[in-house]
């Protein structure tokens, strides 16, 4: 795991010239320069440093705290530090990678370890899924990798779904799960309709042209802020020309993909279309309901939409698979048990949920994952393209600012 994350980190970050690793000053990225040597600070901080009574050894490399820190160092100042070079960075990724290496070597049977070590795989794939939306939003080339096309088309239509009692959250079956994802607890569902398929580019388009962006009714108050704020017109990227919608992917332009999910809309976005469409966004446990449950099986739950078996190429667009986003109507073979599409990989999917702890949370010793974010963030479900198919499952809870639109996200909405 930790093998295939840096691998990935390392093709990610392989054509950058000297002036993209850092890049210029965002509020919504990282430097490359500086995320990199995050990834290593993160790595030597839980498997090397990190003592059983709390004490933490020194680092392999000087002021690395001061530098790396994410919970103590300002996203604003990341510009700013005196970061080592690229050569050193990575001299300092390879270095780490080495000690845990030999540290697994020699203490394979320590839960911890494995444990910690888990945790920075994930931690470094997150991360590299990040430089990806990077490298959208600073117009550096495509991530290198082949692209696969996939057909499907479109995928239209609603599915009725009983509803009734289930489990949200995550079961502790000896799988590593992250802290907001504990544990399942039983609630309600009551019946409802869901799209087989997220709303598509084309669907989005229809919206804009109505004029959508100009028309408070159809926003929520703190929505038409930003939207007024922003000057938004259209979902980020999106232009158009010779009576045409483009969109920029990566540093070149293209024809907007009718049957293509829509992507970098977030959450005011996503609402506003609802509202314009008489369709809201689904609440959590709706979404999970419609992912994990099984018509007239009460008590199953799938780890996946399609069953218990690992994601492939057939069932799920994650990465490594297409290389983008594919039709909203292909890979029918992940459906879930009541028929939406989808619902693991492609696009993220916004839900109506501010993002809170479940009854009896408790935070994991990386207490700055999931605690401080509680009630200012929006969740969201599925995975996307750029999400590795070992981090994603139904349960999986991913939280943005409602006002985020770097994100490869999208939506998938409910009948009233």
């Amino acid at each position: 795991m930790l093998d295939a994350a840096r691998a990935r980190t390392l093709a990610l970050i392989d054509d950058l010239t000297d002036e993209q690793w850092l890049g210029p000053r965002l509020a919504i990225v990282n430097p490359p320069l500086w995320e990199v040597g995050h990834l290593g600070w993160f790595q030597e901080y839980w498997c090397l440093r990190r003592k059983q009574d709390g004490t933490v050894s020194a680092s392999l490399m000087p002021q690395a705290d001061a530098l790396y820190d994410s919970a103590k160092v300002a996203h604003r100042l990341r510009w700013d530090l005196p970061l080592p070079d690229v050569a050193a960075t990575l001299r300092y990724l390879a270095d780490v990678r080495a000690a845990v290496d030999a540290r697994l070597l020699s203490d394979a049977g320590d839960p911890g370890l494995q444990y910690f070590a888990q945790l920075c795989a994930w931690h470094e794939e997150m991360h590299a899924e990040a430089l990806t939306y990077t490298r959208q939003t600073l117009a550096y080339p495509a991530p290198p990798g082949l692209m696969h096309p996939v057909g499907g088309g479109s995928c239209a239509g609603d599915v009725e779904i009983a509803g009734g009692s289930f489990h949200l959250g995550a079961s502790d079956e000896g799988h590593f799960v992250f802290d907001n994802e504990k544990w399942a607890h039983a609630v309600d569902v009551r019946p409802f309709r869901m799209a087989r398929a997220p709303v598509s580019n084309a669907q989005f388009a229809e919206f804009v042209d109505a004029g959508g962006y100009r028309e408070q009714r159809w926003w929520d108050a703190e929505g038409w802020a930003w939207r007024s704020g922003e000057g938004a017109t259209a979902p980020l990227y999106w232009r158009q020309a010779k009576g045409a919608w483009h969109r920029r992917y990566f540093d070149r332009e293209e024809i907007l993909p009718d049957d293509e999910p829509v992507i970098h809309v977030n959450w005011h976005e996503a609402g506003a279309w609802c509202r314009w469409a008489g369709r809201r966004l689904p609440s959590e446990a709706e979404w999970e309901f419609a992912a994990a449950t099984v018509p007239g099986m009460p008590g199953i739950k799938r780890r996946y939409p399609w069953g218990d078996a690992a994601p492939t190429a057939q069932t799920a667009n994650l990465y490594g698979n297409a290389g983008r986003c594919v039709p909203v109507g292909a890979l029918a073979a992940g459906d879930s048990a009541w028929g939406v599409r989808q619902m693991i990989g492609n696009v993220w999917e916004w839900t109506a949920d501010w993002f809170r702890p479940y009854p009896g949370f408790v935070r994991d010793p990386y207490a700055e994952y999931s605690e401080p974010w509680f009630g200012s963030h929006k969740v969201l479900r599925g995975g996307c393209h750029a999400t590795r198919a070992t981090l994603i499952r139904n349960t999986w809870r991913n939280f943005y600012m409602p006002d985020r639109r770097d994100v490869f996200a999208g939506f998938r909405t409910c009948a009233l």
